[in-house]
């Protein structure tokens, strides 16, 4: 009977020998369960911490087994609006900042000085910001992809304020809509290129993101110049423009500060990692600004009156989504032509011919109709073309990145392809921050090498014992 015994517990030491054998060194096989335990713990934190930061926590010491008690509605209800105002907070703001600006107009068009803090501190801050994110040796790859890039510049620049501008006098000669409205709609038309949101979409619908980046920073610089050229081009130099002190001022609120920027970035190394260090401080301070600004305008507007009902405003939104289709699908067909054995420039493309660009254009209107009582209505369109474009651009990008994938593999395109990155390294890499983070678990690496030496120190005793 002993024999037997020890034959099994030989057997048994064996088979935990194996075992031990194919684990990680310094993990004993008799804290196998211990650590499965770890890991679902630490699945279970990274879980909760992912759905909004709930506050109520797993009870581990309910020893009857009970489910845990569900958060109470309030605090449900707070996680879901905190994680929609992280995804949607420029959106919610503007919103805010028009109701506000409707319910007590003298307080953001006299009471703030914005003529002041809001035409030139606000504006020259933006600029400079701007300055120091424009990234001029990207200019150097101009003529890498010349045929692209004159093609894209003068689609976003020329075609796409053309179209917009026929439609828009069109629409204003039968008595559609308003000309405050409609000159709103071609000021918008006539601005460059986004930069964030067009690197995001490009890279999710697999498109070419050196282009991207490229057309981008070179659309943003030209547009400081260009852009009140073809306003005033389209619109005229109305009475209450001055055309020699707009240049002026321009070049005081816009050209100044975007060339500090570009000195404080290349040749002033402690301000641009200062600014680095705390970007997303400085992207949120460059958010309430815009904010600031369109609280400002809105203001200006309620206080003098306009020419535009709110159905006229309802009118002008679904014209906006008809021209931002029409045109995103004319550069689509333009694009399949010119370049069609180029699949990721197709699908840049299709982003970087119609986007138009808040964080530039907002200011940029506000210095040139300062004295304008309608601003607020000139700079309406851009604020509903902008999350248009997003969720357009959002929309079709899985169709995109598909046909990208299935044109390259029938032209024989092979590249290698990159790891996946998880979502806060495609946002550390395009110069976006990362909203909602949380504080990470403990390293699951280091207690499980603590778990390792304890079983280790723990075997090594019953062995002495023994």
């Amino acid at each position: 009977m002993a024999s037997k015994e020890g034959d099994s517990s030989h057997v048994g030491s064996v088979g935990e020998a194996a075992v031990q054998a194919s684990l990680p060194v310094g993990l004993s096989v008799h804290n196998l369960e211990a650590l499965e335990r770890i890991t679902s713990r630490n699945k279970d934190e990274e879980k909760k911490n992912s759905d909004g930061g709930t506050l109520d926590a797993v009870d581990e010491t309910n020893a009857d087994g009970a489910p845990p008690a569900k958060p109470s509605l309030p605090r449900r209800c707070w996680a879901k609006w905190t994680k929609i105002y992280a995804t949607h907070s420029f959106l919610i703001l503007v919103i805010c900042a028009i109701l506000l600006a409707y319910a007590y107009p003298p307080l953001g068009a006299v009471y703030l000085a914005p003529d002041i803090t809001a035409t030139w501190i606000a504006v020259m801050f933006i600029f400079i910001l701007a300055g120091m994110g424009i990234k001029t040796e990207e200019f150097a790859k101009a003529f890498q992809r010349l045929y692209f890039n004159v093609f894209l510049q003068c689609y976003n620049f020329g075609a796409v304020s053309g179209i917009v501008y026929g439609f828009s006098r069109f629409m204003v000669y039968v008595n559609a809509l308003p000309q405050s409205l409609a000159d709103g709609m071609v000021i918008c038309a006539s601005l460059p290129i986004t930069v964030n949101m067009v690197l995001v979409l490009t890279k999710s619908a697999g498109g070419d993101e050196a282009a991207a980046i490229f057309n981008a920073a070179f659309g943003n610089l030209t547009g400081v110049f260009l852009s009140p050229a073809l306003i005033f081009g389209y619109l005229g130099v109305r009475g209450e423009v001055n055309l020699g002190d707009v240049f002026y001022k321009l070049g005081l609120r816009v050209v100044l500060p975007i060339f500090i920027g570009q000195i404080l970035q290349k040749f002033v190394p402690p301000a641009k990692e200062f600014v680095k260090r705390y970007k997303k401080y400085f992207k949120k301070a460059q958010e309430w600004c815009l904010v600031y600004i369109i609280y400002t305008v809105f203001c200006k507007t309620f206080y003098n009156g306009s020419d535009a009902s709110a159905g006229d405003i309802f009118i002008m939104i679904a014209l906006q989504f008809v021209m931002l289709t029409v045109v995103m699908a004319l550069a689509w067909m333009a694009l399949r032509v010119l370049f069609r054995n180029e699949p990721k420039l197709q699908a840049m493309g299709l982003f970087g011919c119609t986007h138009k660009t808040v964080a530039m254009g907002v200011p940029l209107i506000n210095a040139i109709y300062e004295d304008n009582p309608l601003v607020g209505l000139y700079t309406l369109p851009l604020l509903i073309w902008h999350p248009m474009q997003l969720v357009l651009g959002s929309a079709v990008a899985p169709k995109v990145a598909a046909y990208v994938k299935r044109r390259q593999e029938e032209l024989g395109q092979t590249e290698e392809e990159d790891e996946e990155e998880s979502p806060k390294e495609k946002s550390k890499e395009l110069g976006e921050t990362t909203l909602g983070e949380t504080t990470p678990s403990p390293d699951e690496n280091t207690q499980l090498m603590e778990l390792g030496a304890a079983s280790s120190n723990k075997s090594n005793q019953s062995g002495a014992l023994k």
